[in-house]
């Protein structure tokens, strides 16, 4: 049960970190992404950022994955504690999809926010 939570959140984030690199790459989805404040594509600083959260993504991903033995990197025998991080990042990301001003954003990344987090939970308390 434990490792088919680490995939759904490795899918999750795998979505995410899709959606981030197409942003970085010129899609114009400005107004699904980083509050909404941005209409159409990204400048260049935050198309740089959402190549840093797509990365940061990533390596959380592999963290949920090494902790529930779907992988082997030895990360969580080494850093017990490292599998809490994608909880903390979870939660906050959820309380920014909950409570940005953009509705669409809201819509689309608060359900996928949450899997992330209750997978974590799930993941990290083992």
């Amino acid at each position: 049960m434990i490792q088919a939570a680490a995939i759904l959140y490795a899918l999750a984030t795998l979505a995410v970190v899709a959606f981030q690199l197409a942003l970085a790459a010129g899609a114009p989805w400005g107004e699904y992404a980083m509050g909404g404040r941005t209409t159409g594509r990204f400048p260049p600083p935050m198309r740089v950022a959402a190549v840093i959260q797509a990365v940061l993504l990533g390596v959380l991903a592999l963290v949920v994955l090494d902790k529930a033995g779907a992988i082997s990197l030895g990360w969580s025998a080494a850093l017990p504690w490292l599998a809490w991080v994608p909880v903390v990042v979870s939660v906050l990301s959820a309380v920014m999809n909950a409570a940005t001003r953009s509705r669409v954003e809201r819509r689309l990344w608060l359900p996928v926010a949450i899997v992330m987090l209750l997978s974590s939970i799930a993941v990290a308390a083992t």
